[in-house]
C-alpha cells in the first residue's frame, strides 16, 4: 500500500532554496545526550522561522529490516538500522529547495507508519540523530558537524526516563538494551565519531554560551546570502 502523506506534496508552492545558500548543521552525540534539547533551543531561537530538521531517527527500518544479533533480537543501535540512503537522499533534496515526504516510525510496534510528513525546505537544514558522524556519506554532506558530549551516566539516566515516559518501556527492558547493544553500539561506532565533529558542546545543563555560539554562525550564514 502506497504511504499516505499528511499534507499533499502535489501544487504546493515553494520557493526554490539555492544549493550554496542552505547551511546544514548535524548535531550527533550518544543517545540521552541533549541534542533534542539543543536542536530544540535553536528552534524556538531567534532563528527558528529559517530552520528546517530533520531526525535520522525517522528513519529506522521495520523489524525485520533490523541487523540481527546473534540471539535473533533485533539491534536498533547499528548504523544499518536505519533507511540512511532515503535519510541522504531527503537531506540533499531539502538542502537543493524541494520538499519531502519525511518518514513518521512508531517506536511502540517498531514500524514505519503509512503516513508521513510533508517538511518544507528553508534556509538552514538541521540533522539530528545518534549515528549523523558515524556514517561518512552522511557527514560528508554536514557543513557545521556538533557533537554533543554528555557522561554516560547522566545519558542511561535521560534514555531511561525517556523511553518509560515516551514509549511504554520497562526499567529492565531498557537496561537489557543498554548492556545488549546501546552500550557497545556506541563504543564501536558513536564514540569515535566525535572525531569527525567540528564543535564538541557539553550538555551537563543549559549551555547558552553554545547556543549563542550556534546562532551567531546561523546568523552569519543567513546574512552572507
Amino acid at each position: 500500500m502506497a504511504p499516505r502523506h499528511t499534507a499533499s506534496l502535489r501544487n504546493r508552492p515553494w520557493s526554490p532554496v539555492m544549493l550554496e545558500s542552505t547551511l546544514v548543521i548535524g548535531i550527533a552525540g550518544g543517545s540521552g545526550s541533549g541534542k533534542t534539547t539543543l536542536a530544540d533551543h535553536l528552534l524556538n531561537g531567534p532563528f527558528g522561522a529559517q530552520i528546517c530538521r530533520l531526525t535520522h531517527d525517522s528513519y529506522y527500518r521495520n523489524f525485520d529490516q533490523l541487523p540481527r544479533l546473534p540471539d535473533g533480537s533485533g539491534n536498533w543501535d547499528h548504523p544499518d538500522s536505519l533507511d540512511n540512503q532515503l535519510f541522504l537522499r531527503h537531506a540533499e533534496m531539502l538542502r537543493m529547495g524541494h520538499p519531502v515526504p519525511r518518514p513518521i516510525y512508531n517506536f511502540a510496534n517498531h514500524e514505519r507508519q503509512a503516513e508521513t510528513v510533508a517538511l518544507q525546505p528553508n534556509r538552514i537544514l538541521l540533522l539530528e540523530g545518534i549515528l549523523l558522524l558515524a556514517i561518512p556519506e552522511i557527514r560528508d554532506h554536514i557543513d557545521l558537524r556538533i557533537y554533543v558530549d554528555t557522561p554516560a551516566d547522566l545519558r542511561i539516566l535521560r534514555r531511561t526516563l525517556r523511553d518509560i515516559d515516551e514509549r511504554g518501556r520497562s526499567a529492565r527492558s531498557v537496561a537489557e538494551q543498554y548492556q545488549q547493544t546501546v552500550r557497545p553500539m556506541h563504543e564501536a561506532f558513536v564514540e569515535p565519531s566525535r572525531y569527525h565533529a567540528h564543535v564538541w558542546i557539553p550538555w551537563l545543563t543549559h549551555n547558552q554560551p553554545a547556543l549563542d555560539l550556534l546562532n551567531s554562525r546561523i546568523a552569519q550564514a543567513l546574512n552572507t546570502h
